[in-house]
């Protein structure tokens, strides 16, 4: 019985038939370098530098960015422009999947870029004062800092006409990943602007003026 167990396994072990022309060493490597490796390089996690030390995490790299849960951006796309959006791109997760499903090649090394993947850098940002609706202003940032842990919530300015500005949208706030939101243009809203958070049981955001 053993024996016959162990001749059935052998199969699971041979190499993945190859169906994509998507390769680590021309497409992969440089999104990784982009998205993924200011954190994924080895010290505070897995590493993600080259492809060796990519590939067994394929399954798990198509499964976690498909559903969006890495790289842990959490602001949903199209709500409110920001600056160093770490969010995938719909045609960077298909990138991804379309490598993954075909295989993981790594391609010709010659196509790697220069230094192949590298640690990218993060700089924390710091603000001088928080934005103040009675007297209003630009803002420049916004940190969900009150949220309740995997709570999703809108933030919208309702301006003092009626009009309404999209400002941030979380899904499912994970405490862990929290980050302050800087706006690519600041957004300039005037006084007696009021902010407010949907579903209003979902806690609280800061704003910060530039």
């Amino acid at each position: 019985m053993k024996t016959a167990l162990l001749l059935l396994a052998v199969p699971l072990f041979g190499h993945d038939v190859i169906t994509t022309k998507v390769t680590w060493t021309k497409e992969i490597s440089r999104l990784v370098d982009r998205r993924c490796v200011s954190c994924h390089n080895g010290k505070g996690s897995f590493s993600l530098l080259d492809y060796a030390s990519t590939r067994p995490w394929a399954k798990a790299i198509k499964e976690e960015t498909g559903n969006r849960r890495m790289p842990p951006w959490q602001a949903v796309k199209g709500f409110g422009e920001f600056r160093d959006d770490a969010g995938l791109t719909q045609e960077e997760i298909e990138l991804l999947s379309d490598w993954v499903e075909g295989g993981a090649p790594e391609g010709d090394s010659k196509w790697l870029p220069d230094g192949t993947a590298r640690p990218g850098s993060t700089v924390p940002s710091k603000f001088s004062r928080r934005w103040q609706s009675a007297t209003g202003g630009k803002v420049a940032a916004i940190r969900p800092n009150g949220l309740r842990p995997g709570q999703s919530a809108q933030v919208v300015a309702e301006l003092p006409n009626g009009g309404i500005v999209p400002l941030v949208w979380i899904y499912r706030f994970d405490p862990r990943y929290l980050r302050t939101y800087q706006y690519r243009v600041p957004v300039d809203l005037p006084a007696r602007t009021v902010i407010r958070v949907s579903p209003v049981e979902a806690g609280t955001v800061t704003l910060f003026a530039r």
